[in-house]
């Protein structure tokens, strides 16, 4: 193994870590600005336990998230130093801009969320989770704007510098920003990482309904999550498509790699599932005949630029771009099939009641995390062999000092740590889940019932079954119990 090879796996594996967290915080960031709005509105406890509940959980996704990416970083000088000194300029704008408006913001505002209940006002706290979010959406802006100025180039120019090597250097601050990918993927991961944290959290709710547990808890937040889940499954379905268009007209190439497509100028056919053989330059599979032109170009019969023309060098590694493509899209179909298959469970009032659903929802907190890691693939993968389109070959962009042995031993020590991380992260929040929202307070005398609550039952008669505030007498219906003792 040659220290290009080992470098690219050792970054593949840090980022691909990485990347399992800076989703997560976003979608929990959106979910806890509705929770915490609804309590706001109504005054209803439930609301409170709820964003105390999960902002726990963020705590914990965004202290191994920011450990993890100062690693990714660092790499860039020490695998990759040729790369950092061509794209210096560029990366370093808009790393500096993620470190000031977005970093800052959200871990400054992080511990206001977390220890500001009983120390500020309703409002400031809940502006301050607001900024939270914010803070979270910022950091993936600047990120994807570094990202995918390499796979569509604009607002620089090439320079020699006086050390005899080639250097990017920004002509114009908003071209880079707001180059011709930027949007088309912002909109998509962003659509992504609100369905990680939505089912992520239907995952919990369905645990809790299974377990017969903390059911008021767990019906409330499962109806903030699943319509959460259903506007970003169905954003992610129409942002996708937006984005294949742009890949379509800026890189070709890439575009006929995910559909393996090696005909010099012909319709493009759409496959549901195939196996490509690069070798021959075909695939065998299931397929709906010239989708592709008609998707792309409104008009079936309008050709695809194919990789027939494309030299053998040139071409990214077709099978893999292919499969990960296709894998995520196949995930993509089954997660917006799960939320409105809720959505209709829910209208019908059986959401809580159905017990196959919960089952099936338990397994999807993973399907948003394997679309997102095969979206990357296919994005990363599709631009090869170029580290920067058209300017830069990855061969080029490694460091020529770094040995492939000592690459070798820091994808060992990476390894090690992150599955210790992993270890630490999973017992944390698993322990979290497993003790589950703190129990409402005991109401100690008579109240006034707070806006949006309805007013106290008549206690029971002496010796009278109570129920308890977390249980449903009638599993049947999707309505939440009468509020005993200040819950709902």
């Amino acid at each position: 193994m040659d220290s290009i090879f080992l470098a690219r796996l050792q970054f593949a594996l840090t980022v691909s870590f990485h990347y399992i967290f800076p989703p997560l915080s976003m979608g929990l960031g959106l979910l806890l600005v509705f929770m915490e709005g609804l309590w706001l509105k109504t005054g209803d406890p439930l609301y409170r336990r709820m964003a105390r509940f999960w902002v726990k959980i963020f705590a914990a996704v965004f202290a191994v998230g920011v450990a993890t990416g100062i690693v990714m970083e660092f790499q860039f000088g020490t695998n990759w130093a040729t790369y950092s000194r061509f794209v210096g300029d560029v990366f370093g704008s808009a790393l500096a801009a993620e470190g000031i408006f977005a970093f800052f913001l959200e871990s400054g505002f992080l511990a206001v969320v977390l220890f500001g209940w009983d120390r500020v006002s309703k409002g400031w706290h809940f502006f301050a989770t607001v900024m939270l979010c914010l803070g979270a959406h910022l950091s993936a802006l600047w990120i994807i704007v570094a990202n995918s100025w390499q796979q569509t180039p604009q607002g620089h120019h090439v320079v020699m510098t006086a050390g005899g090597t080639l250097r990017a250097e920004i002509t114009d601050f908003w071209q880079v920003v707001w180059n011709p990918s930027t949007f088309d993927r912002l909109s998509h991961t962003l659509m992504g990482a609100w369905q990680t944290g939505a089912f992520m959290v239907l995952a919990v709710s369905a645990y809790y309904l299974l377990r017969r547990r903390h059911e008021a808890f767990a019906r409330a937040s499962m109806k903030i999550a699943l319509v959460v889940a259903a506007v970003a499954s169905l954003g992610q379905l129409a942002t996708g498509h937006s984005s294949a268009h742009g890949v379509a007209r800026n890189q070709p190439v890439k575009l006929a790699a995910m559909e393996g497509h090696y005909a010099a100028s012909a319709p493009g056919d759409l496959y549901l599932f195939g196996w490509v053989d690069e070798k021959k330059g075909t695939v065998t599979g299931v397929k709906i005949p010239k989708l592709l032109s008609a998707m792309v170009h409104f008009d079936p019969q309008k050709p695809i630029p194919g990789l027939s023309p494309v030299a053998p060098e040139d071409r990214p590694p077709v099978q893999w771009v292919f499969q990960a493509y296709h894998g995520m899209v196949a995930i993509g179909m089954g997660l917006i099939g799960v939320s409105l298959l809720g959505l209709l469970l829910w209208w019908r009032r059986r959401l809580f009641s159905t017990r196959w659903f919960l089952f099936l929802l338990l397994p999807t907190v993973l399907g948003p995390q394997l679309a997102n890691q095969l979206g990357w693939f296919t994005a990363e993968w599709g631009r090869q062999p170029w580290v920067v389109q058209g300017l830069l070959r990855t061969e080029q962009g490694i460091s020529k000092t770094v040995t492939a042995p000592e690459i070798l031993g820091t994808i060992v020590i990476f390894v090690l740590v992150y599955l210790l991380l992993t270890l630490v992260f999973l017992h944390v929040v698993i322990e979290k889940i497993r003790s589950g929202p703190e129990e409402p307070e005991p109401v100690t005398g008579p109240r006034e019932p707070g806006p949006g609550a309805a007013p106290e039952e008549p206690r029971p008669a002496h010796g009278a079954k109570n129920p308890t505030p977390d249980s449903n007498p009638d599993p049947e219906s999707d309505s939440d119990p009468a509020p005993a003792g200040g819950e709902p």
